[in-house]
């Protein structure tokens, strides 16, 4: 646990970083409620957090993956680096396989979908804290398993190049022009695409990617 942090207050404090006032606010709210926490700081960017983190030295920093000027785990290596010891915990819209484990690589304490409850935070921090460098994760034990043995659908390299182009927003004649196929070909590719990923549509195909980590999460506002 950060020594120095806990030093001044006797509490764990906590940096929050996210770009979403309603989200800070929300976590802030959570931690005020338990004793253990103090929350000593609030960023909206990658620039501020690093600069807090050094100033403030908290014991915990809850870090977004997706922020205006930056990756969150772009921020996490850097703080990871520079401060061995503190905890950080790695919040995220997108919890598919592959930023879970591009939050371990870049050496996050935990990973927590914002999909999950606050209290969930707030017990991933409470482990960053007592365990800054021993990754902790909800869905850790079957995202190893997946990528051991991968059991989702395997798609062609044609169908990969389709589903990034779906991705990246091209209609049918778009898709069709990037591959130098007629729109009637691409059109058969996307259905087989929809076929292996069980989706009726784009938004359901580039869903289900993105959970089956088959897919980045795009560069664009969270919501």
């Amino acid at each position: 646990m950060n020594a120095e942090a806990q030093e001044t207050t006797g509490q764990t404090t906590v940096l929050i970083v996210d770009d979403h006032d309603l989200i800070r606010k929300g976590l802030r709210h959570a931690f005020d409620r338990d004793p253990e926490f103090e929350v000593v700081g609030e960023a909206d960017t990658a620039a501020d957090a690093l600069r807090q983190a050094a100033s403030l030295m908290p014991s915990v920093v809850i870090m977004d993956l997706r922020l205006p000027d930056g990756s969150g785990l772009d921020a996490t290596r850097k703080l990871r680096k520079a401060h061995p010891n503190m905890g950080i915990v790695v919040l995220t819209m997108y919890a598919g396989d592959d930023q879970l484990f591009g939050a371990l690589d870049a050496g996050a304490s935990a990973f927590v979908p914002k999909s999950a409850p606050a209290n969930d935070v707030v017990s991933a921090a409470r482990h960053a804290a007592a365990n800054p460098t021993a990754f902790s994760a909800a869905d850790l034990a079957e995202a190893m398993q997946r990528r051991l043995t991968p059991t989702g659908p395997q798609l062609s390299p044609r169908e990969s190049q389709v589903l990034k182009l779906l991705a990246d927003g091209l209609s049918v004649a778009g898709i069709a022009k990037q591959l130098y196929v007629s729109e009637s070909t691409a059109k058969t590719h996307i259905s087989k695409l929809y076929e292996k990923l069980g989706a009726g549509n784009r938004a359901q195909a580039l869903m289900t990617a993105l959970k089956l980590g088959l897919l980045e999460a795009p560069d664009q506002p969270k919501f």
